[in-house]
């Protein structure tokens, strides 16, 4: 019963509880009696007014954005949209186009693809017959787009928002809801040339964001598998030993041990034969290694993927970033739908320290700030015949890029542009509200970004407080005399240099001294 049935209710019950008093009254009776019966109905009354509430009491709403979500103030949109652009235009440059899919997936779409994170899955309320979640990435609603559309090549990229029921670290970038930026190449290709260009692509970007050193932790499924098998440990617990190496980043391995032992149920054996290959990192010099040691080599799988790292340690040769990639065994990304080379990047002032707690400086560790991989068989989970697309994709992190250049700028405490205004027509007199209007709209027009006041007669000091505050280059000032002769006035803000410019070549002169201070 909704809170208006039970109000309607509570409040008929009243005027009956009135109506038994006037009986009350005029029915004659001992008196101790009818006192009995005036308090039953006065405590009912009291009762029935306790149900509907009293507003006085009622708790007072809270205004907060939910736990793991948050607002962003101009200042903050001006970084994001750079960094946006940043990653928009190196997509670009490698030939991608972009799609959109819905915010949410019918759970089965879902289900079942990201191993033991899938209890991190945001699931929605039944809504007409459908049961549904939001997504949790971008890459396997993806995967649903090209086998429903029945797409064996394409080059995309996705910018979107996903959601997890994860536990928030707002200042590392750890958010429920925050933006992906997908690249992926999907089709049947030669080994390595795609998977190549995705790990030069994540070193463009993070080289033109200016984030400092960094460094590209490569892998390979089929190493991983090869190494747990060679270390004796089954195949049914393959992928719980891989959840837990995933986490060697964030934690120690005694942690990690614990777990596969007393969780994963691995042999202890096993796992101290594990811990001494999680430790190896190098390049090709490590590929070398591993193809020599008796236990990998005696693994198909090992030995495929190790040629594989081989032949991409040879393009990324080529690419010329061979001196921000390496090969790291503890690199195992947890998610079940990768079956190929995995790789991570880490920006080195920033990596995540598993010794930072309480007093540990939670603002200069955000992990890893792009992430991905192969994944040639989730394209056929979805489709009825199981014909796999392969594909290989990069995502990146950029809510934890955000959390670093945010913190920069309040560090240098740089003031951020939060406007694009190029142009302020300043009036110095009153009255002249309708020729900054047609100036304003000449400037228009030709595409340039211009402002005025919203007064009729502004102050011509708060007009020009405006310009300096805002960052605006120039101002074009009119007053009675500018127009009886045909001109306006031009003023460059930063030096305050002024000159007068003829009303016709307005509009050229603006353009030209904009591309002079550009």
């Amino acid at each position: 019963m909704d809170s208006i049935s039970v109000e309607k209710e509570a409040i008929e019950k009243m005027k009956g509880c009135g109506d038994l008093h006037k009986t009350i009254k005029l029915v004659p009776s001992d008196a101790e009696e009818r006192k009995r019966q005036i308090s039953e109905e006065v405590a009912k009354l009291l009762e029935l007014k306790a149900k509907l509430g009293d507003d006085s009491q009622k708790t007072k709403f809270v205004l907060k954005c939910p736990k793991g979500t948050r607002d962003y103030n101009p200042q903050q949109m001006a970084i994001r949209e750079g960094v946006f652009n940043t990653i928009i235009k190196c997509f670009k440059r490698h030939g991608a186009e972009t799609i959109d899919t819905p915010v949410f997936e019918l759970k089965e779409t879902l289900t079942g693809k990201y191993g033991e994170d899938s209890k991190l899955i945001y699931d929605l309320k039944d809504q007409g017959g459908e049961l549904l979640s939001l997504r949790y990435d971008l890459t396997v609603p993806f995967a649903r787009y090209l086998a429903m559309n029945k797409i064996q090549n394409v080059k995309r990229y996705h910018i979107a928002k996903v959601y997890r029921r994860d536990n928030p670290a707002m200042t590392r970038g750890r958010f429920r809801e925050f933006y992906q930026c997908d690249f992926d190449i999907a089709g049947q290709y030669d080994a390595m040339i795609p998977d190549a260009e995705c790990v030069k692509l994540v070193s463009e970007i993070l080289n033109q964001l200016d984030l400092g050193e960094y460094i590209i932790k490569i892998n390979h499924r089929k190493v991983l598998d090869g190494m747990f098998a060679a270390c004796g440990v089954p195949d049914d617990k393959f992928r719980g030993a891989c959840s837990a190496v995933d986490k060697l980043d964030k934690t120690f391995w005694d942690d990690v041990r614990a777990e596969m032992i007393q969780e994963k149920g691995i042999d202890p054996i096993a796992v101290d034969k594990i811990g001494k290959y999680v430790e190896l990192k190098g390049r090709t010099e490590l590929i070398d290694k591993l193809l020599e040691d008796e236990a990998m080599k005696a693994q198909k799988s090992a030995v495929e993927g190790l040629e594989d790292l081989r032949v991409l340690f040879k393009y990324l040769e080529l690419y010329g970033i061979t001196d921000k990639v390496v090969f790291d065994l503890s690199l195992a990304r947890g998610l079940d739908y990768y079956t190929g080379v995995i790789y991570e990047a880490i920006l080195q002032g920033f990596a995540h320290n598993p010794k930072a707690g309480a007093d540990g400086d939670e603002s200069v560790s955000v992990g890893s700030v792009a992430g991905g991989g192969r994944y040639d068989g989730l394209v056929g989970m979805f489709d009825s015949k199981g014909k796999k697309v392969p594909c290989v994709g990069v995502s990146i992190g950029v809510e934890r890029v955000f959390a670093i250049m945010e913190s920069r700028a309040l560090a240098s405490n740089t003031k951020t542009r939060t406007t694009e205004t190029e142009v302020y027509v300043v009036s110095a007199q009153k009255n002249l509200v309708e020729e900054r209007m047609k100036i304003c709209k000449e400037l228009w027009d030709a595409d340039i970004k211009t402002e005025q006041s919203y007064k009729r007669n502004p102050k011509a000091l708060d007009q020009f407080q405006y310009c300096e505050t805002n960052s605006i280059p120039i101002a074009i000032i009119i007053g009675g005399s500018e127009i009886e002769m045909g001109v306006v006035t031009l003023r460059i803000v930063g030096s305050r240099e002024e000159r007068t410019v003829q009303r016709e070549k307005m509009v050229e002169e603006i353009k030209s001294v904009l591309a002079n201070l550009n």
